[in-house]
């Protein structure tokens, strides 16, 4: 068995360091430009705003309706809030859709579109003609909280952090088993600290407040591991050490 866990443990490192070296010979061909004088050229808009930030949208996108052309489109990566609700914030709410890029970005095919409730047809499809564009493949959801992707691997995830915090087996044995189980690429418990202990506590939150349904009741340890700062990879440890 230990011989089994170091084996999986090797191929998880070999695979993120691949990973990294492709986002790092990406990453050095890419620019920043928030001046408004490019935004004022654009036909179309993409928000990439942090989750901390999330009160801030409505601003953001009432901020982009007022600089950028009225015929541009404005898209958000939101993975869970409403995009009916960032429409709102506009004079344009038909050109306003979610554009949910699923990380890492640069190995990831997948692009989930979300229509608000004014989104129009149009809209949409200028949307997933730009995905396909980038080399996407791209699905649609309704704009309910966690649309697809999050409404359901996030309870995946949580039931994962039950099973540890209720003893049904260690962190290892609950990855390995879904890892070669059901041949996903990581285990939930690793693939929790990647995305972000304080990511995927967010998001729980946001489906249980907005479903009203235990189901999507917060794992007791995911909250205890957010208020101790065991965020996950990006500060060093969460479930793992890094």
């Amino acid at each position: 068995k230990r011989e089994e866990i170091a084996r999986v443990c090797r191929e998880d490192t070999d695979e993120r360091r691949r990973q990294r070296e492709d986002h790092r010979d990406r990453l050095q061909g890419c620019t920043s430009k928030d001046q408004h004088q490019h935004i004022s050229r654009s036909s179309q808009r993409l928000e990439l705003c942090d989750r901390s930030r999330e009160r801030e949208f409505g601003k953001i996108f009432s901020e982009l309706d007022a600089i950028t052309p009225k015929h541009a489109i404005l898209a958000s990566n939101t993975s869970s809030i409403s995009i009916t609700q960032i429409a709102a914030a506009t004079k344009r709410p038909d050109k306003v859709v979610g554009m949910h890029f699923m990380n890492p970005v640069p190995v990831m095919k997948l692009i989930e579109l979300i229509a608000g409730l004014r989104t129009t047809d149009d809209t949409l499809q200028q949307t997933r003609a730009l995905g396909e564009a980038m080399g996407k493949v791209t699905t649609t959801s309704a704009d309910v909280p966690g649309f697809i992707a999050n409404r359901l691997l996030m309870p995946y995830i949580n039931e994962a952090v039950f099973a540890l915090g209720e003893g049904i087996g260690t962190k290892e044995d609950i990855d390995i088993t879904m890892k070669l189980g059901t041949n996903v690429p990581m285990g939930p418990l690793t693939l929790a600290d990647f995305i972000g202990l304080d990511t995927c506590l967010a998001i729980m939150e946001v489906l249980h407040r907005e479903l009203g349904d235990s189901k999507y009741r917060p794992a007791p340890l995911l909250k205890n591991y957010v208020k101790a700062g065991l965020l996950g990879k990006k500060t060093g440890e969460g479930f793992y050490k890094y």
